[in-house]
């Protein structure tokens, strides 16, 4: 029984990862998860600069899932060299940066920085920040802008690059056929979906952001979707995440296309889903005389 997996020339022990901004970087996990038996761990996102987030209260519960207006709090690039690198290496896993910033050059500046990391597998883009040369919008809701900074990470990147879509757009495969244009080697998605909730007793917003990102279970049906439509219109690896609690959510998922997924909410209600997700795979191939799990990959039928 195989569980390896390839993404852009990167080998994976098995194709469960964990997802950006719900892991730290693996630290804050390591006394639950033994990181060895990881596919990869993915980190916090990490800018170029010290973010403070966004102001209290950010997180709140919703029914299947939770909101969160975490704002990318991050120490920046210079702590995240200094304190989680050393710590991730020593752990046989691979390394996935999740790196963002407010305008092209603050990511390029962050790629820059990890070029020479060896230590680092892959890089993962996340074009859902507010692109403040563009009136705030993402990064990832216009082609044009998620082309442009794909090409320019592409030109200063010696690690592949994997662009994090926003389910957030209109047409996700015009989103994943311009990040495959402009050079991408893989895609990630889904990022959160915009949800608001509202304190009925005090009247007020449960979140001082007024919106928040919405993941956990109840996105997972809007998740598989848009992997199964990116994965139907670019020749690159796909990696799934949205909602994936269980082996066969994240068995739906492969099915559906991905290559590999991410776990992200659920690491919050129960810290060993990754573990209890790779072993449940394992059954899973077992049981239907599965030998390679990427005769999974895009298999579902009809």
């Amino acid at each position: 029984m195989n569980t390896q997996v390839e993404i852009a020339g990167v080998t994976f022990r098995n194709p469960v990862m964990t997802a950006s901004g719900t892991f730290g970087s693996g630290m804050e996990y390591a006394d639950f998860v033994d990181l060895n038996k990881l596919g990869a761990v993915v980190t916090k996102g990490v800018a170029n600069v010290p973010w403070p987030g966004n102001p209290t209260p950010r997180v709140a519960e919703v029914y299947g899932g939770m909101l969160n207006a975490i704002g990318l709090q991050n120490p920046g690039i210079d702590v995240f060299l200094e304190r989680d690198i050393p710590f991730l290496k020593k752990y046989d896993t691979r390394i996935i940066v999740n790196v963002c910033g407010k305008t092209v050059e603050d990511y390029v500046e962050v790629v820059e920085r990890l070029s020479h990391e060896e230590a680092v597998s892959m890089l993962e883009i996340n074009v859902s920040c507010p692109n403040v040369k563009e009136g705030a919008i993402a990064f990832g809701q216009k082609a044009d802008a998620l082309y442009q900074i794909t090409h320019q990470i592409k030109r200063h990147a010696r690690q592949p690059v994997i662009m994090k879509l926003s389910p957030n757009v209109t047409d996700i495969t015009e989103m994943a056929r311009a990040a495959e244009a402009a050079g991408a080697d893989a895609l990630s998605l889904i990022n959160t979906i915009t949800g608001m909730k509202i304190d009925i007793h005090r009247r007020k917003f449960a979140i001082a952001n007024r919106t928040g990102g919405m993941s956990g279970p109840a996105i997972k049906p809007i998740a598989v979707r848009m992997v199964y439509q990116a994965a139907q219109a670019v020749q690159i690896p796909v990696i799934g995440m949205g909602g994936i609690a269980t082996a066969e959510d994240a068995i739906e998922f492969l099915l559906a296309g991905a290559s590999a997924v991410s776990i992200g909410a659920m690491n919050f209600v129960n810290p060993y889903t990754t573990l209890e997700v790779i072993q449940g795979i394992e059954q899973y191939m077992e049981k239907y005389h599965v030998e390679k799990v990427t005769d999974l990959i895009g298999a579902v039928e009809g």
